[in-house]
């Protein structure tokens, strides 16, 4: 067998090269990990923190799309934003036109008109605790988040309420050329390369939107265990809004007295749309066909007049009601429900929505005597908080 043959001996150059080779490559080695943790490191330590909510007791975190997390940084942008005529087509209308704070931001108006003196159909709700809702708009129930919503006024044109759509790229630079603006969006979206952007004004509109929470009315004091927060009157108010004479507690129920609600732990979203005979101007339950509810979207008879359930936070600040605005003042939404229904027996929507076959089961007559009208009306108005409408935190920043 032949033996192996010796390696040759290396020449002491060869030999000096292969050991600067080996040092050099341990150097390299040695610096790549010195770079690859600083990176981790750095990684970790920028990474943000979760958003602190400032949650009101016995309030669950409100839900909010991944791809939307909240931050303070976020709310603050949203918060100009909501305020800022320079959304609108012809900069002379922001959210906060028909949203206003000493209104519970509503607006005080049975419609609203938009930047162009377009007609908007349906009144203008109140946004508090809107965080919670499982719908949003009248009677949209696509419409499931606030960035999804946010799209309507901004870029709708049946009606224009913003119009922002029509000028995109115009309305973008409005906000790329202010002062405030580059540095705002840039700490709200430092990963974007060009952060001003339809999506992101959305984003942060939606995020200032979901901080607007109202828990310190009488009636949220008086869930907490402060007794005397509701009058003598409001207390008897309370037991007919939950009892069976009344019976509005069927669908102005839950944590913030609307069948819709949705929370970061809701499994299944909760929502319900419903016709309570405000019109039947066809003898079958139809309503005017500008304004026919959950039935523009599923087509279904069934559906027609159907419409969101409202919270009742705040609702004494935030008339007129329904969801066009017909009724003035909370006696006569009261004089409605006692009624089951209205009669309306002049103009082009004349017809008795008390005999709809399409209105919810339980709007149907009931008698009050005075005291009890009186005690009702006096519980609906403890879900008033005043904290809420004059929080600096919602305020206008502009006026600061």
């Amino acid at each position: 067998m032949e033996r192996p043959r010796p390696c040759p001996r290396r020449s002491s150059a060869s030999a000096e090269r292969e050991r600067s080779l080996h040092v050099w490559t341990r150097t390299l080695l040695s610096w790549s990990t010195a770079v690859l943790s600083v990176l981790i490191l750095s990684g970790c330590g920028e990474e943000k923190k979760p958003y602190a909510w400032q949650l009101p007791p016995d309030f669950p975190e409100p839900f909010v799309p991944e791809d939307n997390p909240m931050s303070e940084e976020k709310v603050k942008l949203g918060r100009f934003l909501f305020y800022d005529t320079r959304l609108s087509i012809n900069d002379t209308m922001s959210c906060a036109s028909c949203h206003e704070q000493k209104r519970a931001f509503s607006d005080g108006k049975a419609t609203p008109t938009g930047a162009t003196g377009h007609h908007v159909a349906r009144n203008s709700p109140g946004l508090a605790n809107v965080a919670y809702l499982a719908t949003y708009t009248w009677a949209n129930p696509v419409l499931d988040t606030l960035e999804k919503q946010a799209l309507v006024p901004l870029l709708g044109e049946r009606p224009l309420e913003l119009g922002m759509g029509m000028h995109l790229e115009e309305v973008l630079q409005r906000l790329r050329d202010d002062a405030r603006y580059p540095t705002l969006f840039r700490e709200a979206f430092p990963d974007d390369e060009q952060p001003i952007t339809q999506d992101n004004v959305v984003k942060a509109l939606a995020s200032f939107q979901r901080t607007m929470l109202s828990s310190h009315s009488p009636y949220d004091r008086y869930l907490r265990g402060e007794v005397s927060a509701l009058s003598a009157s409001a207390k008897r108010g309370m037991e007919l809004f939950f009892g069976e004479r009344a019976e509005c507690y069927h669908c102005h129920s839950g944590p913030h007295m609307t069948n819709s609600f949705r929370s970061k732990d809701t499994k299944i979203p909760e929502w319900e749309f419903q016709n309570t005979g405000l019109y039947n101007v066809d003898g079958l339950g139809g309503y005017p066909g500008d304004n026919t509810g959950l039935y523009e979207f599923t087509g279904l008879q069934r559906d027609m007049g159907r419409f969101r359930v409202p919270p009742l936070n705040n609702v004494a600040l935030t008339a007129p009601y329904m969801h066009d605005g017909s009724i003035a003042t909370l006696e006569e939404v009261l004089d409605f429900y006692m009624a089951g229904g209205r009669d309306v027996t002049s103009g082009p929507h004349m017809g008795d929505g008390r005999a709809s076959p399409l209105k919810n089961a339980f709007v149907r007559p009931f008698e009050l005597n005075a005291e009890e009208r009186a005690d009702l009306i006096a519980f609906l108005e403890s879900f008033t908080d005043m904290d809420f409408v004059n929080d600096p935190k919602f305020s206008n920043p502009f006026e600061e």
